[in-house]
C-alpha cells in the first residue's frame, strides 16, 4: 500500500537516528554488564525502524507514550543522549531526575510521556492524551505504543471502545516482536494477526512491516491524516523483532539462533545504508562521518552520566504529589 518517494535527506535522517538508537543501546548493554546500570533494562535493538518511520510521519507536538522498552522512542523524540544515559545511571541530571531509571524516561518538553512499567497501562493513558488534544482542539495526534504481550490486557479493550465512541485522535501501535516476555503470540492467543483485534470496534487497522522505515512512515502518515481530519483511531500492528532478549536477564531459550540471524538479515540500519549508497550515491566515507558523529555522542553521554551527581536525599518524596502541602507525607 502506498508508494511514497522518499528523499536522500529522509534516508540520511533515518540512518543517523537509527544509528544513534543502536549505538546507545549497545553501550547500555555493556554498561549494564559492568553494573554501572542496574535494575530492569529492556533494549530496543532491532526495532529502530519503528521510531524512524514514526518520527517522519508526525509533528514534534504529537505526543508519544510507550511501555518500558522506551529508550529508543525517547531519543527519537529529542530527549538528549546525556539525559537518557544519566537516567540509566540514576543521576540527578537524568530525564526523570534519576528517580525513574530505564523503564520511566519522560520528557514533557519533547512531548514524550513515558515509559510505563505496568503492562498495558499506557494504552489508556495514551487515549487520555488524545482526549486532551481533542478537547483543546490542538490538531495533535497521540501515538500510543505497546507490545504484543500487552494486547492481552483488558485495558486495551476498554480503551478501544471509548476511543472509537469518541473518535479520539490516537494511533495505537502494537510493536509485535513476537514473544512478549518469552512466550510466542501463537501460544497465547487464538488471534495471531493482532491488527484484527480492532475489528470488534470497527476501528481501521493494518499490518505493517516494522523492519522498514518506509512502510512504517506510510502507515503512520495515513493513520495520522485520518485522525487529524476527525476520523478517529487506528490500530497498526508493526511486525518487528528484537535482536536481544526481553530484558538483560533473558536467557532467550524460547527461540533459535537461526531465527535471530534470519531477522538480522532485515536489519533496517543496513538496508537503509544500502539504499543511501546504491540509490543516492552516498559514499562509505560519508557514512563513516555519520558513524563517527554518533560514536562521539554516545561516548560523551557516558562521560556526562559518570560525572553527574547523585540525587540529593531530599528528592525522595518530591514529584510524588502535585500538591506541595499534601498532609500525609511524614517529615
Amino acid at each position: 500500500m502506498g508508494s511514497t518517494t522518499f528523499t536522500k535527506e529522509t534516508y540520511l535522517y533515518w540512518y543517523e537516528l537509527m544509528q544513534l538508537l543502536r549505538r546507545f543501546e549497545e553501550k547500555t548493554g555493556q554498561l549494564y554488564g559492568m553494573q554501572k546500570i542496574r535494575g530492569f533494562c529492556h533494549l530496543y535493538i532491532g526495532q529502530e525502524a519503528l521510531a524512524a518511520g514514526c518520527m517522519t510521519a508526525t509533528k514534534q507536538e504529537d505526543p508519544f507514550i510507550t511501555a518500558y522498552r522506551d529508550h529508543g522512542l525517547a531519543l527519537a523524540k529529542g530527549i538528549s543522549a546525556n539525559a537518557c544515559m544519566a537516567e540509566l545511571f540514576g543521576k540527578a541530571t537524568g530525564c526523570s531526575k534519576g528517580k525513574g531509571g530505564s523503564m520511566h524516561f519522560f520528557g514533557k518538553d519533547e512531548y514524550f510521556f513515558g515509559g510505563h512499567g505496568i503492562v498495558g497501562a499506557q494504552i489508556g493513558t495514551g487515549a487520555g492524551l488524545a482526549f486532551a488534544e481533542q478537547y483543546n482542539e490542538t490538531g495533535n495526534v497521540s501515538l500510543t505504543f505497546f507490545g504484543d504481550g500487552a494486547a492481552r490486557q483488558g485495558m486495551l479493550h476498554e480503551t478501544f471502545n471509548l476511543a472509537m465512541l469518541w473518535k479520539l485522535p490516537v494511533i495505537f501501535i502494537c510493536e509485535n516482536n513476537h514473544y512478549a516476555m518469552g512466550t510466542s503470540v501463537e501460544r497465547t492467543s487464538n488471534v495471531t494477526d493482532l491488527y484484527k483485534l480492532a475489528d470488534a470496534y470497527e476501528m481501521p487497522s493494518d499490518s505493517v512491516n516494522g523492519m522498514s522505515p518506509e512502510a512504517v512512515h506510510e502507515a503512520v502518515a495515513r493513520a495520522v491524516k485520518r485522525a487529524r481530519e476527525g476520523g478517529g483511531p487506528t490500530l497498526l500492528e508493526m511486525k518487528t523483532y528484537r535482536f536481544k532478549g526481553h530484558s538483560m536477564s533473558d536467557p532467550q531459550k524460547y527461540r533459535s539462533k537461526d531465527e535471530v540471524e534470519e531477522y538480522k538479515d532485515q536489519d533496517p540500519i543496513e538496508t537503509t545504508k544500502k539504499k543511501l549508497i546504491e540509490n543516492f550515491g552516498v559514499t562509505e566515507a560519508e557514512i563513516e562521518v555519520i558513524n563517527d558523529r554518533i560514536k562521539e555522542v554516545v561516548e560523551e553521554c557516558v562521560r556526562f552520566a559518570e560525572e553527574s551527581p547523585w540525587p540529593n536525599d531530599d528528592e525522595l518524596l518530591k514529584d510524588v504529589y502535585q500538591q506541595t502541602d499534601y498532609p500525609f507525607i511524614l517529615d
